[in-house]
């Protein structure tokens, strides 16, 4: 089964394919800034036998719309319930990076009614003072000389060089993800990134989450996902080595493992 359709959330527009068994039960899949849908395509193949899959493209990607102004982490999780109310899910596990492990988090912490697990990788869940103003110098370089000015050093941060050289289809196939999100888009992801501020309430989160982190991940470093998981109650956590930020594409086989085992099938 693959079903592709558009869920209006307010002014956003959001691009939504489905996948996997009908009547199995449903996972949300949500993706890193700067990086499409098809970026779960490892854990598709190792999910839809089993699970109705469902990911989509954050506003601002991807076939998404890019509505004009700063976004919040309210209006991205207003966008997950959005498409889960449109497909009449009630509760689905959670699966989210980077800014979709953060979106993941605020399910969790604002819906929890609507989460049963939740995977959180390669995430932070506060903004100290260097995050916030890496965001400022991305945002200007971005406004000035448009996506193509910052990709090579996302690269850099989102996979190992081994990877880079191993896999070139892979990382062509990001770029071209990359260089097609909206600037307007990427800004808006990143002011709500620069007001993230979850930290403080993990004591609070009643879901049961799984915390993977990448052991050479310098966007979300294993030391601050290593807290996160101490703050979590009853939480797990995982740390893969030789892994950069984007994870389940750097190591697809050790990321899948950790899904399977959690998700128990």
């Amino acid at each position: 089964m693959t079903d592709r359709l558009t869920v209006r959330n307010g002014d956003a527009q959001l691009s939504v394919m489905v996948t996997g068994r009908a009547d199995g039960p449903a996972v949300l899949l949500s993706n890193s800034l700067g990086a499409g849908l098809v970026m779960w395509a490892p854990q598709r193949a190792l999910l839809d036998p089993h699970f109705r899959v469902i990911g989509y493209d954050t506003r601002g990607h991807g076939q998404s719309s890019a509505p004009a102004g700063d976004y919040s982490f309210a209006d991205l999780t207003g966008d997950a319930l959005a498409i889960l109310d449109h497909l009449d899910v009630d509760r689905a596990d959670i699966i989210g990076l980077s800014l979709g492990g953060m979106t993941a988090l605020g399910l969790g912490l604002d819906h929890p009614d609507r989460v049963g697990r939740m995977v959180c990788a390669c995430a932070r869940a506060d903004a100290p003072p260097a995050f916030v103003s890496s965001w400022d110098d991305r945002i200007a370089a971005i406004t000035a000389g448009g996506m193509d000015a910052i990709w090579p050093g996302t690269l850099d941060r989102w996979l190992t060089p081994e990877q880079v050289e191993a896999n070139p289809i892979m990382v062509a196939g990001l770029a071209d993800d990359f260089n097609a999100t909206a600037v307007m888009g990427y800004t808006g992801c990143a002011r709500a990134l620069q007001h993230l501020d979850y930290r403080r309430r993990l004591t609070d989160m009643n879901v049961p989450v799984l915390y993977i982190s990448g052991a050479d991940d310098l966007g979300a470093p294993p030391e601050a996902m290593h807290a996160m998981w101490l703050a979590t109650p009853g939480s797990e956590y995982i740390n893969i080595p030789d892994c950069a930020h984007i994870a389940n594409l750097n190591r697809p086989d050790a990321f899948n493992r950790a899904l399977q085992k959690y998700l128990e099938f």
